[in-house]
């Protein structure tokens, strides 16, 4: 359920309808819009029913939520959400590009890597220290190690890491390292993973599932949101169907569709959804045309030679092409990049 306050309402006013509701053992999350407040209400609906809402100061309206995902849907916020990173604000008028690497394979690949991506336009650096693989004989990170990779190269650079998180175990472990933690595809519904990141403050990058309908994808983030942390990024990478032609089968579709469902920004993967560096730009074009946020790319210095995902991976003058190339379309789209 939402409250819809009245314009101008006062803190105190705020206060006691939250204490109203909360006494009932429901919980309140406020969300202050430029022009609105709105207070949504998660628990047993039931309770509220005796309680004459519209008679509480301040409060305008009382609206019902029929959807499954309740923190996630566009109805619970005033405003859509931005969080902070790199200086910019994913989910803004900004589209903000993320690359590198699929694996951190060494630190001096890693820090060439950032300084070619960092200098064509990219905000953040991607890359995977822990990897879920296929194969159990296939590469699969370099582990802590790799993050003091990651971390090196922050401080060398000034670019935000966001790297994979697998396990409940790692957590804490990524958390120390990284800027943004991301829930890879086939841990989209890994529930107790879900829960743990949701302890964190820290900006959650979740990854929909190979074969996740857009509403799992949303209660996957409701699972982060009902712990307490708000800072969830979508990101669209594909889904798999009967179709060989690409590694996935990029649901274009999804983005505008998750844009109007939640507020929480989404971004695009070209790199998985297509598996094909030849398919990246035009992949990338599409998704900023369809109202994506921002793009997660893999770069690699030698996509010939890399451990995991050569295929789909763009050298730095491929990147750099594609970032002066991406400026129309986002203009075209009403926005500007970040760079």
């Amino acid at each position: 359920m939402i409250i819809v306050t009245k314009r101008g309402v006062t803190q105190d006013e705020l206060d006691h309808i939250r204490e109203r509701v909360e006494a009932l053992g429901l919980r309140t999350h406020v969300s202050q819009g430029e022009h609105r407040t709105l207070i949504g209400c998660v628990g047993d609906e039931e309770r509220l029913q005796s309680v004459s809402l519209l008679s509480i100061p301040g409060v305008e309206a009382v609206h019902a939520v029929m959807k499954p995902y309740k923190l996630a849907s566009r109805e619970f916020a005033a405003d859509p959400t931005r969080i902070p990173l790199g200086g910019v604000q994913v989910g803004g008028q900004e589209v903000i590009v993320i690359a590198g690497p699929c694996s951190v394979e060494g630190g001096d690949m890693l820090l060439r890597t950032a300084r070619a991506v960092g200098a064509a336009g990219a905000r953040a650096l991607r890359g995977g220290a822990f990897k879920p693989r296929t194969s159990p004989y296939s590469f699969r990170g370099m582990g802590e190690e790799g993050l003091e990779m990651l971390a090196a190269v922050r401080a060398e650079t000034g670019l935000p890491i966001v790297t994979e998180v697998m396990d409940t175990r790692q957590v804490e472990l990524v958390a120390s390292y990284a800027d943004v933690l991301q829930i890879g595809a086939r841990n989209m519904q890994n529930y107790s993973l879900l829960t743990e990141v949701g302890r964190l403050r820290r900006p959650i990058l979740l990854k929909r599932g190979m074969s996740a309908t857009i509403e799992d994808l949303l209660l996957a983030a409701e699972y982060i949101m009902s712990q307490g942390n708000p800072n969830v990024i979508l990101c669209e990478r594909g889904i798999r169907t009967f179709g060989t032609a690409t590694r996935n089968t990029f649901d274009l579709a999804a983005i505008p569709v998750l844009k109007k469902e939640t507020h929480l920004p989404v971004l695009a993967d070209p790199s998985h959804a297509g598996g094909r560096r030849d398919l990246v730009a035009p992949l990338s074009y599409a998704a900023i045309a369809a109202g994506a946020d921002g793009l997660i790319i893999e770069v690699h210095p030698e996509p010939e030679s890399a451990a995991s995902d050569g295929d789909q991976s763009l050298d730095f003058d491929e990147f750099a092409s594609l970032m002066s190339t991406l400026r129309p379309f986002v203009a075209a789209a009403g926005r500007t990049l970040a760079s």
